[in-house]
């Protein structure tokens, strides 16, 4: 099977049919079982859903094969995914999570690796990336903008951070705006 990406987790069971609520990486949330079979990450089960519903931020789907809420709760913490040859063309600047993922972070500066993304997050207010130093159990997150991350080369595997960029308060000027 060919490199898969993820592109759900299931989070929940609901109800008592069987039903499951879905975490989507999804364009759009309720696509997600339009791009057919999903597997799971070693790609030994293979699941077909259908669209039952939205709740919250979440989607809710029935899965074949599995009727009760016993069955469905067996699920939760499954990541779903999709081989990469059905995901959608991407457009220039735009990126798959999963690429981003394990590339070398280069400083602007000197292009020296201070580190390695390890997340990529979204809280309502666009991605942010995760970066592990080199070296050390610290990491930091940046916002994935052009303001901070002036190149990214999939290719080549590595981003190009501008740290010159980010504007740090000192503790004391924070207390001071009290």
């Amino acid at each position: 099977m060919s490199e898969l990406i993820c592109l759900a987790k299931i989070v929940a069971a609901h109800g008592i049919k069987g039903e499951v609520k879905l975490k989507t990486w999804t364009s759009k949330p309720q696509d997600v079982c339009a791009y057919g079979k999903l597997f799971s990450k070693d790609g030994s089960k293979t699941f077909v859903c259908k669209m039952a519903g939205l709740s919250k931020e979440l989607v809710r789907v029935k899965i074949d094969g599995v009727n009760n809420r016993n069955d469905a709760e067996a699920l939760v913490g499954e990541e779903l995914y999709v081989p990469r040859e059905v995901m959608p063309e991407l457009k220039e600047d735009t990126f798959y999570q999963a690429d981003l993922i394990g590339l070398k972070v280069l400083s602007k500066a000197d292009e020296k690796e201070i580190g390695q993304i390890v997340g990529v997050y979204n809280f309502g207010a666009g991605d942010i990336l995760e970066i592990k130093y080199k070296n050390t159990k610290e990491t930091q997150m940046i916002p994935f903008q052009k303001t901070y991350v002036d190149e990214v080369n999939v290719e080549k595997g590595y981003v190009l951070v501008n740290f010159g960029s980010m504007v740090y308060m000192e503790d004391e000027e924070i207390k001071g705006e009290s």
